[in-house]
Parts: structure tokens; C-alpha cells; sequence
């Protein structure tokens, strides 16, 4: 990662932070003439398409003062969308209700399980399987938790 990228990184991460969402990912492609910065954001709430235009205002102020004016470069800032992982606690507590894909480990061994989230409570997530049994997985045992689509 060269000097631009490192500093592209660090005013991304922190004005995502100071906007009071988390950054699920950034992605820097292209060169100084064409370069795409794509910012995947989520908060405790849903983000809406103006949560982003509004950090994206703001990394883009920021960004001008690394950036040289005869750079281009695209922003993008969006939320991360139902296929990605959730990545924080903070994240798991408005899919209550919605089933997941999960991969955790218990002991040495890595599981997999369908189940629907019914409780979070501090670090402690609460499911129930399809057999209507309840299980609670510690955040920090969480491999993968990605939140199922469903049309019901």
C-alpha cells in the first residue's frame, strides 16, 4: 500500500467513525488519473442512501487535502448489502428476527448452522434453529454471520 492508499485509509476509517457508522470495507483500485474508492458502510440503524450521500460529502472534503488536482478519482460510498458479513455486534441487533447463515467455532471445530436470531444480549448472540432449539454463541466465536434474504 503506497503513502496515497495509507492516507486514503486512515481519512476514510476515521470519517466513517466520527460519522458514527462502522466501515465494513474499503476498496482502492485504479491509478492517480482513474482511481475508484469504493466505502461499505453499516451503522446500528439501516443506512439509507442519504446516510451515504452525507459521509461520502465528507470523505470527499477530506480527501482534497491528499489529493492533487490533477488526480481523478471516483467515491463511492454505500452500505454493504444483504451478501456481506456482518462484522460488528453493534450490526446484529436490528436483523433480530432474521434467519443466518452462520459459521462458528465451538471448541476446536468450525460449525455451520442455519438459524434465526431472537437475542443480543452484550456479547452473546441468541438463535433458534429450524428444530426450535435455542443456542447462544459468543460474537468473539463467530467465524462468518451473514443474514438470509427472505421473501415470506
Amino acid at each position: 500500500m503506497n503513502i496515497i492508499e495509507k492516507n486514503i485509509k486512515e481519512i476514510t476509517e476515521n470519517t466513517v467513525t466520527d460519522s458514527g457508522y462502522f466501515l465494513i470495507d474499503l476498496i482502492i483500485r485504479g491509478y492517480a488519473r482513474n482511481r475508484v474508492i469504493e466505502v461499505f458502510i453499516d451503522g446500528k440503524d439501516y443506512v439509507n442512501a442519504e446516510d451515504c450521500s452525507q459521509v461520502s460529502r465528507e470523505i470527499n472534503n477530506r480527501l482534497q487535502s491528499i489529493i492533487d488536482s490533477d488526480e481523478n478519482y471516483r467515491l463511492d460510498v454505500s452500505s454493504p448489502g444483504i451478501d456481506r458479513p456482518l462484522k460488528y455486534i453493534e450490526q446484529f441487533p436490528k436483523h433480530i428476527t432474521k434467519k443466518f447463515d452462520l459459521n462458528y467455532k465451538e471448541g476446536t471445530e468450525t460449525k455451520k448452522v442455519t438459524a434465526k436470531l431472537i437475542d443480543v444480549t452484550g456479547e452473546e448472540l441468541k438463535f433458534l434453529t429450524h428444530d426450535n432449539k435455542e443456542m447462544i454463541i459468543k460474537f468473539e466465536n463467530i467465524v462468518t454471520a451473514k443474514v438470509l434474504l427472505s421473501f415470506s
